[in-house]
């Protein structure tokens, strides 16, 4: 029988959400070098999308004889095929934006970009000969490609120069054909050696140049031998897809010791090249290399467009975003420590536009407070140098019972989480490991008092949509409850104990958990809104969230709107949900792409008006909602759900930044005569008015 719901395939959809993160470089309102960066994004997340996603479809084909069913019902030739041909129209618009748009807007503005056709100054030729004499030359090591005798490893997301050079002697004599040779040399980025070479100014202009035309302005001294004629740049992305997750503790730390180089030996999935490069020399690459068809796709002359997250600036701050002065909230300065003011109500942070610090102190003061006997908290992602790290390890050694959660399993950010647990545990601190099976996406911190000296005082939490990470806190926008409410606390323990003693006996009264209760309490609260449409009232949806992408979860909207409830869905990312059609009639998607990552999950019922709003880790994945370990939490204070319901309506209300999804999963922008709204910068003169004391 004919399924009745339709779906968009998951990673096409996500290629149109990287596609908007595109469109956002073209954007010529945004500072220019905003616009690189969106560019590094662009090309940052398009490296691990291979690496992860397209590796998936290809294991699928590698074991096609075991998974026929699989095969039958994704049909993955089929899917990356699209792929391809996406990514390669999606690379067109790419460079061309790059090569006619940047770098002409760059010289504008007296910043030069120099190139392997640039002519040089004596002065810039005498500075790039030092450079590559006493910092390059030596870190380089060029390979003579011989086909089926001379094959060097490809690492991944490397770029690579491959030269088309003659010999010399050949080259010299007219009555011989010329001797065509090719050779490799890698980009030495892995040196401490920048990508990008900044020279000395002249006249006022700034010249810039890429290490790889550092590199091949010296080519005779690498291959004496010869004389190039072109060179071109390469890439091979490989799969970084690892199977870990029923590793136990010890064999799992094993694994994550050796995943650098388990992920350089994984399997090609792409390979990038300059479109210019001649097909002799793109098949004499093929060949040697053993790269298959499937996996080329073309690209500019440059690669690894990430590394534009460094780019120079010698202009700067010009030509970037103004710096927005987080909004502080008045209760929490003012009060005695933050723990006394916790203990009298509930607040909410909102990262970015507020400060982080607050997370910061409420440990750092819980670490020396002598009513805390313990400090529980998970970790997902840690930032660099981690001050929320930092602050668990001297509550440990101020003599409290420190017991942390550290998610192994993060992909890419596996051995950081290692390292940073070893010394976690070198301080004392008590290091539960990753649980077979699922990963722990949750973000939570709790405080416990010693109830016997100081009976009147309360245990705490902070509960996030986000990571405990003060990097991350300053460009991706989540929410964060602190809250000493006893059933929120009494819940918190329970999944505590969970982590601690892999107890599957236990419930939870309010707080959502995945293969406890989360999915069939989502279910409750959307078919309290068809109830709710049935006997005339009014049935109102909100859910924000980074992706949308299990069936059954789309399937409970899709009857929702048929039985008319109406329902707004900000989705960042992956929507396989498909607007317009019959069953979605009462359903709009928009997808926010600005100068901050919006990363938080809403989840807003309307509930005949006395509202029930939810925050918290999840997206509706599979992943999420049935092999991860998230935590949604309520809001119980009044004045924060309405601050938070401020919020959605301000990102629904957005017509500069917000796209709607077409019927083909394509962004579509926004066009109404209504007033202008920009939604981040909207949010933040909304708790500029708000938190600001009258008269500043």
């Amino acid at each position: 029988m004919k399924a009745k719901y339709k779906y968009f395939n998951r990673d096409i959809s996500w290629l149109y959400f990287n596609h908007r993160v595109l469109e956002e470089a073209k954007d010529s309102t945004l500072p220019l070098y905003e616009r690189l960066k969106f560019l590094a994004i662009y090309s940052n997340n398009l490296e691990e999308f291979y690496q992860v996603r397209v590796s998936y479809y290809r294991q699928l084909l590698k074991n096609a004889d075991v998974l026929s069913d699989k095969i039958e019902q994704v049909n993955p030739a089929k899917i990356l095929h699209q792929i391809n041909d996406l990514v390669t129209a999606f690379q067109l618009d790419f460079h061309n934006l790059f090569d006619n748009e940047i770098i002409p807007e760059l010289r504008k503005n007296n910043i030069i970009l120099l190139d392997k056709t640039s002519s040089l100054s004596p002065l810039h030729t005498e500075q790039i000969e030092e450079i590559f004499i006493t910092e390059i030359l030596s870190t380089l090591q060029p390979v003579l490609l011989i086909k089926k005798r001379i094959r060097p490893f490809l690492k991944t997301g490397h770029t690579y120069i491959a030269l088309e050079m003659v010999v010399k002697e050949s080259a010299q004599n007219p009555d011989k054909n010329p001797n065509i040779r090719y050779g490799l040399i890698k980009i030495p980025t892995d040196h401490d050696i920048s990508r990008f070479i900044e020279l000395q100014p002249i006249d006022g202009k700034h010249y810039i140049m890429f290490l790889e035309d550092v590199i091949m302005r010296h080519a005779n001294k690498i291959f004496p031998g010869y004389r190039v004629i072109d060179w071109f740049s390469v890439k091979l992305t490989r799969d970084a897809d690892l199977e870990y997750d029923e590793y136990d503790e010890e064999d799992l730390i094993e694994a994550i010791k050796n995943i650098s180089s388990s992920r350089k030996l994984g399997k090609p999935n792409r390979f990038l090249y300059d479109q210019k490069m001649p097909q002799k020399i793109l098949r004499y690459l093929m060949q040697t290399f053993k790269i298959e068809s499937d996996i080329l796709v073309g690209g500019g002359t440059y690669h690894n467009f990430r590394d534009f997250f460094t780019f120079p600036n010698p202009l700067s701050p010009e030509f970037e975003y103004e710096k927005l002065l987080p909004v502080r909230i008045p209760e929490l300065d003012e009060a005695i420590s933050m723990n006394s003011a916790i203990q009298q109500k509930d607040f909410l942070l909102n990262v970015p536009y507020q400060p982080f610090d607050y997370f910061l102190r409420f440990l750092e003061q819980a670490a020396q407070d002598p009513s805390v006997n313990e400090i529980k908290a998970t970790q997902y992602r840690v930032a660099d140098r981690s001050s929320v790290v930092n602050s668990l390890m001297n509550a440990a050694e101020s003599g409290k019972k420190v017991t942390v959660f550290v998610e192994l399993k993060a992909r890419f950010d596996e051995e950081a989480n290692l390292l940073y647990a070893a010394e976690m545990k070198k301080a004392g601190i008590n290091i539960i490991y990753s649980l077979p099976g699922v990963k722990v996406h949750a973000k939570l911190a709790m405080i416990i008092r010693d109830k016997k000296k100081y009976p009147h005082l309360k245990d705490q939490a902070y509960l996030g949509t986000g990571n405990f990470n003060e990097k991350t806190a300053r460009s991706y926008c989540d929410h964060g409850l602190f809250t000493s409410n006893d059933e929120i606390i009494s819940d918190l323990k329970n999944m505590f104990l969970y982590f601690e003693e892999l107890k599957q006996d236990i419930s939870f009264k309010h707080l959502l958990v995945p293969n406890f209760n989360l999915v069939h309490r989502f279910g409750q609260l959307i078919n309290n809104e068809i109830s709710n449409v049935k006997q005339g009232n009014k049935g109102y949806i909100i859910l924000k969230m980074n992706g949308l992408q299990d069936p059954h979860m789309v399937n409970m909207l899709y009857h929702a709107s048929e039985k008319g409830v109406k329902i707004d869905l900000i989705i960042r990312g992956i929507c396989i949900l498909k607007p317009g059609k019959k069953y979605s009639r009462n359903i709009r998607v928009i997808r926010i792409i600005d100068r901050f990552l919006e990363h938080a999950r809403v989840f807003y019922f309307h509930n005949n008006g006395n509202a029930k709003i939810f925050l918290g880790s999840a997206d509706w994945m599979k992943r999420n909602l049935y092999s991860r370990v998230e935590c949604v939490f309520p809001v119980f204070d009044h004045q924060l759900k309405q601050e938070i319901l401020d919020i959605l309506n301000i990102q629904l209300s957005d017509n500069v930044k917000a796209s709607t999804i077409g019927l083909k999963g394509e962004n579509i922008r926004i066009q109404n005569n209504k007033k202008t709204v920009c939604s981040q910068m909207a949010t933040y003169q909304y708790f500029k008015r708000k938190y600001t004391p009258k008269g500043d």
